[in-house]
């Protein structure tokens, strides 16, 4: 499956931006489902992600802030409210695991998938 991040840009502290990502074919299960980010010179961290109980999991420095949505089987959005400097990063879709349709059959995998990242720049 392949997953096609866009919506990111500059805004300016305080400001709104949403990331969609589109996956390539329709994604019934999976383990997790969200964003990552990586910001110069540290590691990719976890952001937003559905899981497979149904809950949402965010990464404590967005919590109150990120919304994590779903619109179909092949889009995941992330809404970004009240940005911050510190939000500046590369942003990643990421599925663990997923069961997709694939003309009209099941197709269980047990790998992980990354998008190719759109980059949130905020300034002060």
């Amino acid at each position: 499956v392949q997953l096609q991040a866009s919506g990111g840009g500059l805004a300016l502290a305080g400001g709104s931006l949403r990331l969609s990502c589109a996956a390539s074919k329709s994604i019934l299960a999976f383990n997790t489902l969200g964003w990552y980010r990586q910001a110069p010179g540290k590691q990719r961290e976890l952001v937003a992600v559905f899981t497979n109980s149904g809950t949402h999991n965010y990464a404590d420095s967005v919590k109150g802030r990120f919304t994590i949505s779903r619109d179909n089987r092949n889009t995941v959005h992330l809404q970004m409210n009240r940005l911050k400097p510190e939000d500046t990063a590369v942003y990643y879709c990421h599925v663990d695991k997923p069961t997709l349709l694939d003309n009209d059959h099941y197709v269980a995998l047990g790998d992980s998938f990354w998008g190719q990242g759109t980059l949130v720049t905020v300034s002060s």
